[in-house]
């Protein structure tokens, strides 16, 4: 097999101070590099969890996200944690709110969701 693990995940946002402020200051993320690239109008950060890498594009042009249906593509980010109640309170903490826990029905597992200024769905599953 020529893949070796996936590289990074890339998303779209329409903030940058608040998406910054989201994924930096308040889930930890690292930045890796800033790129603002003025023949596209938008900013490309690269932040890092662990050994992933997360590549967003900020940009106030971008279309919003569709809902219900949802559309074809990313549907949302999974970060497993520990102890799930834990990682809701400290998000609660910086005021990020979680849905209710639930149980995956396929394997058994903790899990819920929160998500980011964009709407976008993070999960997060113990």
């Amino acid at each position: 097999m020529f893949f070796k693990t996936i590289h990074h995940v890339a998303i779209n946002c329409s903030d940058y101070q608040k998406t910054k402020e989201f994924y930096v200051e308040k889930l930890g993320f690292e930045i890796i590099r800033e790129n603002p690239r003025t023949t596209r109008k938008d900013i490309k950060l690269d932040l890092r969890l662990g050994s992933h890498e997360l590549e967003i594009f900020i940009s106030s042009d971008a279309p919003k996200r569709p809902t219900y249906p949802e559309a074809l593509g990313l549907r949302h980010l999974a970060f497993k944690v520990d102890n799930i109640e834990e990682a809701i309170s400290f998000l609660n903490s910086k005021g990020i709110p979680c849905e209710d826990i639930r149980t995956d029905t396929f394997t058994g597992e903790k899990m819920t969701f929160f998500f980011d200024p964009d709407g976008l769905p993070l999960e997060l599953h113990e």
